[in-house]
């Protein structure tokens, strides 16, 4: 889980990005490209704990929370849903969660009704797990809409991680990233690196470097993974700011 004390390494320089969900939605529409297709399937893949939280939080069950879930996404994937998105009324996770609460106003019964055509996501949910490490959270006062940003914002810190460690494995650095991810998210002590540094075979200051580095680095990726998800670069630190205190307040 990400701690504040990394938020001061995020650069308030305003970067554009070239491939954001929105521009993803957007190509959907017109585009039958495989490239496209896998783009939102990822999406889905990344992103459906917080749509699975905000449903089972409604008071629906296991099984009835990862259908709809799995019901939600297919119809997700189809052109004539996406049809009237528009990038400019906001923030992508906005969005995703306006158009979940129409699908199961709505959506959901004509489609149990019908037993649905179409687009169909093949995607494996792991309940059983997310209900094992977070089902706690069900029993909190927490309301679906704060759980579902909860979890969105982790599932996007979660990949901007998974991003940072295919980069040191591709270096070669897959043992120091498993042995220093642990202060990616901490301040560091007097002496709290000695043993890293010694498993590695190098001394402290060296691996302070490094842990620098990999927790700007990896600033950088939570940067690029919230600015997919705005409107525009001018969003982003409001944003970041905003899933920050989702979890850590």
């Amino acid at each position: 889980m990400p701690d504040r004390t990394f938020e001061t390494s995020i650069s308030s320089e305003k970067n554009r990005f070239a491939t954001t969900l929105w521009s993803v939605i957007l190509d959907a529409r017109d585009s039958a490209s495989p490239d496209v297709d896998a783009s939102l399937e990822k999406l889905c893949r990344t992103y459906w704990p917080a749509i699975y939280a905000y449903v089972r939080r409604q008071g629906r069950s296991p099984s009835e929370a990862a259908d709809l879930t799995q019901s939600y996404f297919a119809r997700f994937l189809q052109k004539q849903f996406l049809k009237d998105v528009d990038r400019s009324k906001g923030k992508f996770r906005s969005f995703l969660l306006k158009s979940l609460n129409h699908f199961l106003v709505d959506e959901w019964r004509r489609d149990r009704a019908q037993k649905r055509g179409g687009s169909q996501l093949a995607l494996s949910l792991d309940t059983e797990d997310w209900e094992k490490n977070f089902g706690h959270e069900l029993k909190s006062d927490i309301t679906p809409e704060k759980l579902f940003e909860r979890r969105w914002a982790l599932a996007l810190f979660d990949e901007a991680l998974s991003r940072l460690r295919d980069e040191l494995v591709k270096s070669g650095k897959e043992r120091e990233f498993d042995l220093l991810k642990e202060f990616l998210g901490q301040s560091s002590t007097d002496g709290s690196y000695s043993d890293a540094a010694g498993k590695l075979g190098l001394n402290e200051n060296t691996v302070a470097v490094r842990v620098h580095r990999l927790r700007r680095r990896y600033a950088q990726l939570v940067r690029e993974e919230v600015a997919r998800t705005v409107v525009g670069t001018d969003d982003i630190d409001t944003e970041l700011n905003h899933l920050l205190n989702v979890i850590c307040g």
